[in-house]
């Protein structure tokens, strides 16, 4: 396997396995629409040389909302703007992806109209402190239908694939982390009953959009967080859905509570802070294709892609001989340099000058997503 080779990810084929990992990019108005800024954004992504772009998440329903200024997929009248994002994609010579999310009880309620944040149980959510309603199999059943239907809007759109976000404490991995999952219905209590909410949302999504169209996941391996999600959660749910036909996952963990462990560790300056969620891919890479340490369970293999901190091409060399990753995804990197895969491309093998200081962040609430420090680069 060779990093710029091409490759193909279910009837999805990319250029180079290098991916743009989905991050919020506070560029759409309160409405939801894709605005000029946001296709001008992912059109230097694109001509930058990434293989494939997950896009910011993008709520399935209002009142799955997790902040302003967030790309919506929620309505039909969102398709004509999101198709304009996936053309600059596409002239650019990139794939493109919607990742679809519902914030849960990680929102509040001022960004969905006043009502309370909607969730598995009513548990405090930890990073945003609100207080949710629990959920009923009413609301579960209303969820579900969501999901599909957005994904429905994706394909519409003419997004090469969807993402269903299951990762950083939004609604799926609430109903997986045993920490925000209290329920005594089949929907809560054994792993069995708390993957069942992710499997019937990918089990509907298939429906929507056909047996060739690709869907992957994001999903936590683990939470890092008291109580929450551990590999003992989310072996048998990378199973299951593997079993199901998932065509891609990407590992990811932590929450916005989890301290020095969230999902977007600070202070990456060094190869062997890189990849901090690579053994967690390994266990998940096991738990699809070992029954032990000889024997292959599955013949068709579910690709797995890694994200967290990976910053230098020789990182990225070292771990693609092990044969148990088989893309590499990375955000911060490319707001600063959208360019550096072209750069690693034409023989220019130098880190991603990404100092992981996450002031990016705070970025999204003052005109869109960009890197704080290369702009002071640039007014000096």
């Amino acid at each position: 396997m060779a990093l710029f080779e091409e490759s193909a990810i279910g009837s999805m084929n990319l250029r180079n396995r290098l991916v743009r990992s989905a991050t919020a990019e506070g560029m759409a108005p309160d409405t939801g629409e894709v605005t000029d800024d946001l296709v001008g954004f992912y059109s230097r992504l694109a001509r930058g040389g990434v293989g494939l772009i997950i896009g910011g998440h993008a709520h399935i329903a209002q009142e799955g909302r997790s902040s302003r200024n967030q790309v919506g997929i929620h309505h039909d009248r969102l398709i004509l703007g999101l198709r304009k994002l996936v053309r600059a994609c596409h002239n650019g010579g990139a794939k493109v992806v919607a990742q679809l999310t519902h914030a849960g009880s990680q929102t509040t309620s001022e960004f969905i109209g006043g009502n309370d944040p909607a969730a598995p149980s009513a548990v405090e959510d930890p990073t945003c402190h609100t207080m949710p309603r629990e959920m009923t199999e009413e609301d579960i059943e209303a969820v579900i239908g969501q999901f599909a239907a957005a994904a429905r809007r994706a394909r519409d759109a003419g997004f090469d694939a969807v993402q269903l976000h299951g990762a950083h404490g939004y609604l799926l991995s609430q109903f997986l982390s045993p920490h925000s999952n209290r329920r005594t219905d089949s929907y809560g209590g054994t792993v069995e009953n708390r993957i069942r909410f992710t499997t019937e949302v990918f089990r509907k999504v298939r429906q929507a959009v056909g047996p060739e169209y690709p869907v992957l996941i994001k999903m936590n391996a683990q939470d890092y967080f008291p109580g929450g999600t551990t590999l003992e959660d989310s072996l048998p749910l990378a199973r299951a859905l593997s079993d199901l036909g998932i065509n891609g996952i990407e590992v990811s963990g932590g929450l916005g509570a989890s301290g020095s462990l969230n999902p977007s560790r600070v202070r990456i300056n060094h190869p062997g802070k890189e990849a901090y969620f690579l053994e967690d891919a390994r266990e998940i890479w096991k738990a699809i294709f070992l029954e032990d340490a000889r024997e292959i369970r599955n013949a068709v293999k579910c690709p797995i892609i890694l994200v967290g901190g990976i910053r230098s091409l020789d990182r990225i060399l070292e771990i693609i001989d092990e044969d148990v990753v088989d893309y590499f995804a990375m955000s911060r990197p490319l707001i600063r340099e959208p360019d550096l895969p072209n750069n690693w491309k034409t023989g220019i093998r130098s880190n991603s000058s990404c100092i992981s200081c996450n002031q990016c962040f705070k970025t999204l609430n003052e005109g869109g997503l960009h890197c704080v420090q290369k702009k002071k680069m640039l007014e000096t």
